[in-house]
């Protein structure tokens, strides 16, 4: 049974180092089984990838940010000590700010999806929620919360 890590190793990602909260929240709650991951931004090189997509992010780019804040999401789990006792990836929710007329949205949010998938194979597919919001926190473009199955 492949770990994991193993996987993380097998598909050349390096997790980045878990952020930490920028206000009055915990990165990972864990009650019932489930581990409730907080909204992650994308942070590539340290740095949060800020923007609004329909105006000066295309949605290429809002997916590599997707794919940032999911990956902040697995390297939370990983601070965590829980990354080899997720079952299942549950929920995804992804917040992209957008102009009002953007209306790709799901596209953009699938940069968090396939990671998962890619990451965990069929334990990474889950239900989502993918909803444009006129602002994030320090501008992001994306943000992403999870909703993960822990093993017993």
């Amino acid at each position: 049974m492949t770990t994991t890590r193993a996987r993380l190793a097998e598909l050349g990602i390096t997790l980045p180092r878990a952020a930490a909260p920028v206000a009055s929240y915990v990165p990972v709650v864990v009650h019932g089984g489930m581990a409730y991951v907080s909204g992650q931004l994308p942070f590539v090189d340290g740095v949060v990838v800020k923007g609004r997509l329909g105006d000066d992010v295309s949605v290429a780019d809002g997916q590599a940010a997707a794919r940032a804040c999911a990956l902040m999401i697995v390297a939370q789990l990983e601070a965590a000590g829980l990354l080899e006792q997720v079952e299942r990836i549950v929920k995804l929710g992804a917040f992209i700010n957008c102009t009002a007329d953007f209306t790709d949205q799901p596209e953009v949010a699938n940069g968090a999806s396939d990671l998962m998938e890619q990451v965990f194979g069929g334990a990474g597919q889950h239900a989502r929620a993918a909803v444009g919001v006129p602002a994030l926190p320090r501008g992001a473009a994306v943000e992403v919360d999870a909703i993960v199955a822990l093993k017993a």
